[in-house]
This record gives structure tokens, sequence and C-alpha cells, in this order.
């Protein structure tokens, strides 16, 4: 069976197709039928108007044949042929417009699911519709799942790691807090701060971008930054670190001591008081 490639070959202008490796002559109707649909663009997609359809009905119902009309009004043979069966089944050639998909979900199925989701904080979407498929009988998605909680404001959210905190740590941030509190900005002013964090390129802090241990943090911070920083400030300077394995080796402590230098108490895991944890 010969195979009928559409390009602008000129022995299809001139009648002919390759059918393995041979020139096979058309005959004419094929011929004007393989000419019509080449020059119908074939990826048109646009809907037809009411006025286009009843044109097409018009045309046919006076005698012309489906291949005529397609050639005249640049349309498919294929929608002409379609239009034509539905014309003669239900005398209807309007477009159906169709509203989707149906809801899979009810209104209260959905109140169910975001009450279900509030009260089980950490349930995932897999938890949550096979729960909601087991109470009510319909079978949801996770995506559905996803939608719906959308919908009403809930997302997906990962839980976060907090420090945990003992009894004994509670009372002493309680009591570090009420012992400052009527600190003024002048007794703040003489307490120099220090912490690991991260930090855009445009700071004016002091960015070590190594890993941390007792020797880098006696001769990088302490010799070059705070020991300068207690020479200015005189005796009310103290200072400030987060209580971390590097700030407390025995090199750290010797620095400490031979520079004058007093360390402010910290309540140990209380990394949010301190201000450049909210830089």
């Amino acid at each position: 069976m010969a195979r009928i490639v559409r390009h602008n070959d000129e022995s299809v202008k001139e009648g002919y197709i390759r059918n393995c490796g041979k020139e096979v002559k058309l005959f004419t109707s094929a011929l004007k039928a393989f000419q019509c649909n080449n020059r119908i663009v074939m990826a048109q997609r646009k809907h037809l108007d009411d006025f286009l359809r009843g044109r097409i009905i018009g045309r046919l119902e006076c005698g012309r044949t489906q291949l005529e009309v397609s050639e005249e009004l640049g349309i498919a043979q294929s929608v002409i042929s379609r239009l034509w069966q539905r014309f003669q089944d239900d005398g209807n050639v309007s477009r159906c417009y169709s509203t989707g998909r149906s809801r899979v979900t009810t209104q209260n199925e959905d109140w169910y699911l975001a009450v279900t989701a509030k009260r089980n904080r950490r349930s995932t979407a897999s938890d949550l519709y096979r729960q909601f498929s087991s109470a009510t009988g319909t079978t949801v998605s996770r995506q559905t799942v996803y939608r719906r909680l959308g919908h009403i404001g809930l997302y997906a959210r990962r839980p976060v790691k907090c420090v945990p905190l003992t009894a004994t740590h509670c009372r002493l941030r309680l009591a570090w807090s009420r012992e400052h509190a009527l600190w003024t900005p002048q007794q703040w002013s003489c307490v120099m701060f220090s912490d690991e964090s991260r930090f855009g390129s445009r700071t004016d802090l002091h960015v070590q971008s190594v890993t941390m241990t007792g020797h880098i943090y006696r001769d990088v911070i302490l010799g070059q930054h705070v020991r300068l920083f207690r020479g200015a400030m005189g005796a009310e300077f103290l200072f400030m670190d987060g209580n971390a394995r590097p700030h407390r080796t025995n090199i750290v402590d010797e620095c400490l001591q031979s520079e004058d230098i007093i360390r402010m108490d910290w309540p140990a895991y209380s990394p949010d008081l301190n201000p450049i944890e909210h830089v």
C-alpha cells in the first residue's frame, strides 16, 4: 500500500507518489483529496462558531459534497463529517458546553476533611486520604487532599526540631531573663555578642568560613577581635559566647584569663536569646 507523505514534492504535484522506491500515478480523485488536505491547516484546533456551522450545513443540504465544502471553507473533512452526522441524528449543530469533571467530594465531605486535618496536625496527605476513604466511602487521591486543604489555607509543612528543654533549663532561662530585664542601653552597649550563624555576603560582621575549633576561636575571634574591643571598652566589657564546645576549651579559658576578659553568664540551650540569631 502506498504511503503519502505531506510535503511539497514535485512528484506529488504532478500526480505521483513513491511506493517502495517506485513512482505510482495517483487517481484523479485521490490526487484532488491529497492536494486539498495539504492546503488545510490540520493543526488548527479553534472551535467553529454557529454561523460557520450553519454555512456548512446549508451547503451540504444544497447537494454539495463534504469534500467540496472542506476545500471551499478550509476545514478538515473529518470535522464536516462529524458535524453532518450530528445534524442528522438530533438536528442540532450548536456546540455543547461542559462544566468539566464533577467534584468527587461534597461540601460536607470537604468540611470533614478540613476538621480532620486540623485535629491531626501531624497527619500526612496519605494518612488523611486513607482515613477519609474509610470514613466516608469516597475514594480520593492525595492530590485531591492537597487541593481541598489548600483552598482553606492548610499546606504541608515539615515539623521543626526544637531545642529539648528540661525543667532546669527553663528555670535558668527565666532567672537570666529576670536578672537582665531592667538593664539599660548603656549596660548592653558594653556586651559583645558572638555566635556561629549564616550571613549574606554584605555584612559588617566578621565571617569565618572554616570549621570552628578551639585554636581558631582563640587565635582569630579572641585574638583579633575580642581583645581589641575589650581594650576600647575598659573594665565594664562583657563577652558573650554560645556555650559551644570550642568556646569552653582550656586554651580559650586561659586566653580569657590572660587578657582579663569577663565572660557573661549564659543559660544553656538559649540561642533564641542571642540577638545575632535574629540578624
